[in-house]
C-alpha cells in the first residue's frame, strides 16, 4: 500500500472513531469495535492517538458484566472549537462551539434586508465573540459562514485572511441538518433531513451521518412544483413550495388583506411574515388562514421529500418556523401521516429543532469541525440504536 493510501486509511477510521465517539457521548473501545467493525488493533492504536492529541478523554468505567469493567471514552469538547455564521434577513448570528457542537457563546446583530458582510465586519466580531468566551484563539480550527442561495459573500480567501482562519461557505438550510446532526438532535436516525424555513424553504439531508450534496444543489423543496399553473417564483419556475407557501407569499398575501395590511411591521420579509403570526395569535382570522394555507402546501412539499428519500426522522428549523410552529408542525404531521400510512409506508417522526433560530450558525461551526476533524467517512456506517455506554449511577 502507498503512503498516500495508507493515510487516507488512517483518515477515514479515525475520522469514524471520531465520529462515533461523538454519537455515543460514552463509548468503550469493545462499543467502538462493535460500531465500527475495525479491529480491536485498529481501534486501540487510533484512540491511542485520538487521547495523545487531547481530542478524546477517558471518563470512568462502564458497569461491569462480569470482566474487567470497560474503560468509556467521549470527546473532550474543550480541545477544539469552532464558530459559526449565518447571515440573514432578520439577524446575522455568530456562535462560537465547542468540538460537541455544544454552544460556547453567540452573539448576534440586526440583518439586512439583502443579508451580507465584509471581512473586516466578520473579523472584527468573530475576534469579539472568542475573546468573549476566553477561548485561546489557536484552539479554534475555522470558520464556516453560511447564508441564503443568491446571497453574495466574501471570497473564502478574502475571509481567511482578515480572520486568519480556514473558512468554509455553505447554504443555511444544508448547514442546519448538519447541525442538529452534530450536536446529537438527529439521534441514531440513519437518515435524516431538516426542512428549513427563514427567509426561503430549503432542505437538508444526512445519509449515514454525511450530507447529501448531489452535485451541488440537493435539498431545494422550495422549488418542488406544487402548482404547474402557480405564481411565478424568483427562480423563472411557476408554482413552487416557495412562491405559493414560502413567507413571501405569506406576506403578500397580507399586503391585500384591508385589515391584515397595517399589521405587518419589519424591514424584511422574514420579520414582517412573523407580524402575521403575531396577528393570528392574537385571534385576527385572516392571519390564521394564510398560515394554515402555507402549512397544507408545505406539507405537501415535505410529503415529496418524505417520498424521495424515505428518512426517519424531519426536523422543522428556520426562524420562520421556529415562531409558527403550532400551525406547520400538526400540518406536516398530519399530510405524512395520512398519505404515508395510506401505502403501508412506515411513519416518519416529526419534530420541531430545540435550537431552530441557530440552527444554521451551529451548522456552519460544524461544517468546520466535519472538514478539519472527519474528513473522510466509511459508507454504510450504521450507529446501532444502544450504542451509547454510560458510566454507573450517572
Amino acid at each position: 500500500m502507498s503512503g498516500s493510501a495508507r493515510a487516507a486509511t488512517h483518515a477515514t477510521s479515525r475520522g469514524a472513531i471520531l465520529d462515533v465517539i461523538r454519537a455515543a457521548g460514552t463509548i468503550s473501545r469493545a462499543g467502538l469495535v462493535r460500531a465500527t467493525g475495525f479491529t480491536a488493533a485498529t481501534i486501540s492504536n487510533v484512540v491511542r492517538g485520538l487521547l495523545r492529541d487531547g481530542l478524546v478523554v477517558e471518563t470512568g468505567r462502564a458497569e461491569s458484566t462480569g470482566g474487567k469493567p470497560r474503560v468509556l471514552l467521549r470527546l473532550n469538547g474543550d480541545a477544539r472549537y469552532a464558530v459559526g455564521v449565518h447571515l440573514d434577513p432578520i439577524r446575522t448570528s455568530y456562535v462560537l462551539t465547542d468540538l460537541t457542537g455544544a454552544v460556547v457563546s453567540r452573539l448576534t446583530r440586526a440583518g439586512r434586508a439583502e443579508p451580507s458582510v465584509t471581512a473586516a465586519e466578520a473579523a472584527d466580531r468573530i475576534g469579539v465573540l472568542v475573546a468573549g468566551a476566553g477561548v485561546d484563539r489557536d484552539r479554534v480550527l475555522g470558520a464556516g459562514v453560511v447564508a441564503p442561495p443568491g446571497t453574495a459573500l466574501p471570497g473564502t480567501g478574502d475571509l481567511e485572511r482578515a480572520l486568519g482562519l480556514p473558512v468554509v461557505l455553505g447554504r443555511d438550510a444544508a448547514a442546519a441538518a448538519l447541525g442538529e446532526y452534530w450536536s446529537g438532535e438527529a439521534g441514531r436516525a440513519s437518515v435524516f433531513a431538516t426542512v428549513y424555513m427563514g427567509t426561503g424553504i430549503g432542505a437538508g439531508v444526512l445519509v449515514n451521518g454525511i450530507p447529501y450534496q448531489g452535485a451541488g444543489g440537493a435539498g431545494e423543496i422550495g422549488h418542488v412544483c406544487l402548482d404547474p399553473d402557480g405564481p411565478v417564483c424568483w427562480c423563472g419556475a411557476r408554482g413552487c413550495a416557495e412562491a405559493v407557501a414560502g413567507p413571501a407569499a405569506v406576506v403578500a398575501a397580507a399586503r391585500e388583506d384591508a385589515v391584515l395590511r397595517g399589521e405587518l411591521s419589519g424591514p424584511s420579509v422574514a420579520a414582517q411574515f412573523t407580524s402575521v403570526v403575531r396577528a393570528a395569535r392574537a385571534g385576527r382570522t385572516g392571519a390564521r388562514v394564510l398560515l394554515e394555507r402555507s402549512a397544507r402546501h408545505l406539507a405537501v412539499a415535505v410529503r415529496t421529500l418524505a417520498n424521495l428519500m424515505d428518512p426517519e426522522l424531519i426536523v422543522l428549523t428556520g426562524s420562520s418556523l421556529a415562531v409558527a410552529a403550532p400551525v406547520y408542525l400538526p400540518a406536516i404531521e398530519h399530510e405524512l401521516g395520512r398519505a404515508l400510512s395510506a401505502r403501508g409506508r412506515r411513519p416518519v417522526r416529526v419534530r420541531m429543532s430545540t435550537s431552530a433560530s441557530t440552527a444554521p450558525a451551529i451548522g456552519a461551526a460544524a461544517m468546520v469541525l466535519r472538514s478539519r476533524l472527519v474528513p473522510f467517512h466509511p459508507p454504510g456506517l450504521h450507529l446501532p440504536d444502544d450504542i451509547s455506554e454510560a458510566v454507573p449511577g450517572s
